[in-house]
């Protein structure tokens, strides 16, 4: 009798498909089969690519002149620890029972990779169909629609190509610069960090992290901070006041004055003194009052990177654990695929979101949620999410957001503390594209006293909306997105690694009622002026980067970019992929290139990492270039989706390797 085998990506993930599938049959070693179905796995890669001594003995030995080393034609083998199952796996492929085979792998580049591994090595029956399982969730229907719709494997050579590509492409660049650079500069290094003998070990992905971490390091140690001085006048009465900061404008006295550092700050404090005598008992008046309404919508749904940003921030665990977690979340049925690069969702899916709400209202237990539930129902919030921005299906590659899936209830209470907590962010993440925006009323005023102009700007929350899922345990003591008042800065020096940080005196008035005081103000009237003073401001040094603020910059080419809207406009190919940037963090710290504290998460360089990155710098610089790394991985994506060939990818790429060898060799 024909049978149909179904190959996963572990144990587990075999486990619940056998059961969605009924496949009731006997267990045996490293299988099931029943009377229809045979239902098998990997564990992780069981084929891997062989070292160069594979090819030729004597490459076994770090030379010059074996340099550079590209294989014609590629040599594979099977990973020792997993020889047993790639065997079993490799008989069920090669059975002549069997007429249709279902690649189940991790539905991505890496997961159709480990699978097309197998084939290749293990030779399936020619006759038999080969089909694609892709899946978002390993709920029971998606693994029966999975299954349904399941695709000609050929469908997928495209992304298998890309696969392939970045896995050589990985290995041609680590073999030949690690043997290259270890040849030429290992001593030197050795004896600069006093040990006996270094290795230096080059990544396409993993040196050009190495080198943001170490940038920035010297960036913030060379940074010399700056001091300047502010003015700020008090305005108003003695019992209902308020301060407003100067501003330099084209009909100021000081304009393009050699004596100040910035439109609103002077480079010495004696003349921020004289400026403030000179407006001794001049009148002020109010030149505008501006009085507008904002509305603010939801953050979009996570993706991988932004998930890992958040719990890091909030819970101060490396990228990996996250990951780590939600793959666990993934399979207990509580969470969609999490290596994604996607915020928004599909429109397929966004037509059915209200199972995944009905799901949450009746299977999770918790008490906030449920009460951000009942509200949706009572004040009948709209579900219909299709023509918003949650959803576009150009910006979707091969998985939607990280989402909940509203199942697997069953297998929450067993979640360890952490899992539950990360999985509640989740779900409050995705409850909130479903309230109304927060609302809030924003007034500008204007204060011209002899055309010196000081600006104040507050705002008030009419409507908190979504806010009472993302900001629900701010209360009247800390309102920082509820009600506002400040000073305008719009420092014209400031730089995107220079942040102005000011230290303004806190008004003795609450918040409100400085906002109350600005609505009441009336254009063109004259208003009393308490009094002026200097405030000290500095710049200050960038900001080292977190586990988590690392994997944003990543994604980002390189620029940490803190707006998150902005972020999402400019994002196109990053540094590695969402499956393999908390890996690439992890590898670091394992090879002691960066350290990271345990309890803050931020990452500093080692001695040794320095070292390697000043070798790598005065070698070939080209590699630490976050723009140049994106371009590659742009390449694999555009390999991807069949924009350009295999063999186009693969000449540039051997071209690269061969001039920057010839070029090292040379100079030496």
């Amino acid at each position: 009798m024909a049978k149909k085998l179904i190959i996963t990506e572990k144990p587990s993930v075999a486990m619940e498909f056998a059961k969605v599938l009924n496949i009731n049959g006997t267990r045996k070693n490293g299988y099931i089969e029943s009377n229809e179905w045979i239902i098998t796995w990997c564990v992780g890669h069981l084929v891997t690519m062989s070292y160069p001594e594979k090819y030729d003995e004597n490459l076994k030995f770090w030379r010059l002149d074996t340099l550079p080393f590209i294989p014609k034609e590629w040599k594979y083998e099977i990973i020792p620890a997993v020889q047993n199952q790639y065997n079993i796996v490799e008989q069920l492929l090669q059975r002549e029972d069997i007429e249709e085979i279902y690649n189940a792998g991790d539905s991505g580049r890496e997961g159709e990779y480990i699978q097309r591994l197998v084939f290749m090595m293990a030779k399936p029956n020619p006759s038999a169909k080969m089909k694609r399982v892709w899946i978002d969730s390993q709920t029971e229907d998606e693994i029966k629609r999975g299954i349904k719709e399941a695709k000609d494997l050929s469908e997928y050579n495209s992304l298998s190509d890309a696969a392939y590509l970045r896995a050589k492409e990985d290995y041609l660049i680590g073999i030949n610069f690690s043997r290259l650079l270890s040849i030429i500069f290992g001593k030197r290094i050795a004896k600069q960090i006093d040990e006996e003998k270094v290795s230096i070990s080059v990544g396409r992905v993993m040196t050009c992290v190495l080198g943001m971490v170490v940038s920035r390091e010297r960036e913030i140690i060379n940074f010399v901070k700056t001091p300047y001085y502010k003015v700020v006048g008090e305005f108003g009465q003695e019992d209902s006041s308020f301060k407003a900061e100067w501003k330099v404008t084209e009909n100021s006295k000081m304009y393009n004055s050699a004596k100040l550092y910035n439109e609103s700050g002077f480079k010495k404090i004696e003349d921020a003194q004289n400026f403030i005598l000179s407006l001794k008992d001049k009148k002020a008046i109010v030149t505008e009052v501006k009085k507008s309404k904002q509305k603010e919508n939801a953050p979009l749904l996570f993706n991988l990177a932004e998930i890992q940003n958040e719990c890091t921030k909030k819970f101060k665990i490396k990228p990996d654990e996250t990951l780590e977690i939600i793959q666990n979340l993934y399979e207990k049925k509580l969470v969609t695929y999490p290596r994604t690069d996607a915020r928004v969702l599909s429109t397929s899916v966004a037509k059915i979101i209200s199972k995944n709400l009905n799901g949450i209202a009746k299977g999770y237990k918790d008490e906030e949620v449920q009460g951000y539930i009942k509200q949706m129902a009572e004040e009948k919030y709209s579900t219909d999410i299709v023509k918003s921005k949650y959803v576009n299906d150009s910006k979707i590659t091969d998985h939607y957001a990280i989402i909940p899936t509203g199942q697997g209830y069953e297998n929450y209470d067993k979640l360890p503390d952490l899992d539950k907590q990360i999985y509640k962010v989740i779900v409050k993440r995705f409850l909130a594209i479903f309230y109304p925006p927060a609302e809030f009323n924003k007034i500008s005023v204007t204060i011209n006293i002899e055309n010196e102009q000081f600006s104040v700007t507050g705002k008030v929350c009419t409507k908190q909306g979504y806010l009472q899922i993302a900001k629900p345990k701010q209360k009247e003591a800390d309102k920082s997105k509820q009600n506002e008042i400040f000073t305008e800065n719009n420092d014209s020096q400031q730089n995107e690694n220079s942040k102005i940080t000011t230290k303004l005196q806190e008004n003795n008035n609450s918040q409100e009622n400085n906002l109350d005081i600005l609505t009441k103000l009336k254009k063109n009237s004259e208003i009393g002026v308490i009094n002026f003073e200097t405030k000290d401001a500095e710049t200050s040094p960038p900001t080292r980067y977190n586990s988590g603020s690392i994997i944003l910059a990543m994604e980002n080419a390189g620029k940490l970019i803190e707006d998150e809207e902005l972020r999402e406009q400019i994002k196109g190919a990053g540094i590695g992929t969402s499956a393999t940037r908390g890996e690439i963090i992890k590898k670091l710290e394992k090879i002691k290139y960066i350290k990271i504290n345990e309890k803050t998460q931020i990452i500093t360089p080692t001695v040794k990492g320095e070292a390697i990155y000043d070798v790598v710098n005065s070698s070939m610089p080209d590699i630490l270039n976050p723009k140049l790394t994106a371009s590659w991985e742009k390449g694999l994506d555009m390999v991807a989706k069949k924009e350009i060939k295999s063999d186009e990818f693969m000449e540039k790429l051997e071209s690269y390797i061969k001039a920057r060898i010839n070029k090292l060799v040379v100079r030496r």
